[in-house]
């Protein structure tokens, strides 16, 4: 019996998000996007790309440099039964507007009793590399997992960012969606190749709170955050050589946070590094070793973690690839762990 090959489809994360937009928007007339240059420029880092031409201006809103305004006006309109989409151009602009997302969009919900939900998603930038200093290049996953009241999900790859963001549309929750620039495949931002994988063209989703192991190892677990998996999965290749055998775990989302994977890993291996380009002190670094450490699991060495910096993002490119988080510093890390 003769098989079909199935062709690969490969997609960037920001064509893929568009396309999980387009799909969404062409069957449920409640969805629509606002944010800044989201028409008929697509959006800076092309999530929007191909919307305006098929939507037009009413679905794909172009808006003033006004944060609070729109999403506060996502706020309302998801309260009263649309399913607005909104995009936060960087998460460092979440000083001008956390009102709106934290003590509107994520509360009100909880505010009326459960009986206005307010399903929206929030779309954010996340991540530096390319000398954009430090109101341009932060990643605060801890900031918004902190926060309780919305989802938070961050995919590392395209065919997760379609699934993600078709879940995220259709959630009755708040979602905030955390897509790291260095992965979007726009070339001025030096993408990373592994991020561009098959993406099937019908619609499905990617379950919300389920993280997935990418590769299985037995020697260490490698936890890693959107650019961090791939940091882990080239570090894995290293230790490989040494004749290690790390086990990497994408996270995928970070509320709610998939304990049970990680620690089902971590009592296989005993050992734990976690990866986040997050600041290094209390985010989701700690969580997960907390996390870990309360479970009781006998672990053979302290755990590591490589994040950034408690230190603004310096503009200066060497010093921001310093301080960066990379496959060698998740190599000597496990060289750290070796030696205690």
């Amino acid at each position: 019996m003769s098989q079909t090959k199935v062709k690969e489809r490969k997609l960037t994360i920001a064509r893929a998000m568009a396309e999980a937009v387009a799909q969404e928007m062409r069957t449920d007339d409640r969805v629509f996007v606002m944010g800044e240059d989201i028409g008929q420029l697509g959006g800076v880092f092309g999530n929007t790309r191909g919307l305006h031409e098929e939507f037009g201006s009413k679905r794909i809103r172009d808006t003033p440099i006004s944060e609070t305004a729109f999403i506060g006006a996502a706020v309302g309109a998801a309260s009263d039964g649309m399913r607005p989409i909104v995009e936060l151009m960087f998460v460092d602009f979440f000083g001008v507007c956390m009102d709106a997302i934290y003590n509107l969009m994520a509360k009100n919900t909880y505010f009326s009793g459960g009986n206005i939900p307010v399903p929206m998603v929030l779309m954010t930038s996340t991540g530096g590399g390319y000398s954009d200093a430090g109101q341009h290049s932060q990643c605060l996953h801890g900031t918004f997992a902190h926060l309780p009241g919305m989802k938070v999900v961050a995919p590392s790859n395209a065919y997760d960012a379609k699934g993600l963001m078709l879940a995220a549309i259709r959630d009755q929750n708040p979602v905030v969606f955390m897509f790291h620039k260095a992965l979007q495949g726009m070339g001025w931002l030096g993408t990373e190749p592994d991020s561009v994988v098959h993406v099937p063209e019908e619609q499905y989703m990617v379950e919300i709170g389920k993280a997935n192991v990418v590769k299985e190892g037995n020697d260490v677990t490698i936890v890693g955050i959107t650019s961090g998996v791939h940091h882990g999965l080239k570090a894995a290749e290293q230790l490989a050589k040494m004749g290690i055998n790390a086990e990497v775990i994408d996270l995928r989302s970070l509320v709610p946070l998939d304990r049970e994977t990680v620690l089902n890993s971590v009592s296989k291996t005993g050992k734990l590094i976690v990866v986040d380009e997050d600041y290094h002190s209390y985010g989701m670094s700690g969580e997960i070793i907390a996390s870990v450490v309360e479970s009781g699991i006998e672990l053979k060495s302290p755990p590591q973690r490589i994040a950034y910096p408690d230190i603004p993002i310096p503009f200066s490119r060497p010093m921001e690839q310093w301080a960066l988080p990379s496959a060698e510093k998740i190599v000597a890390a496990y060289g750290n762990m070796e030696s205690k």
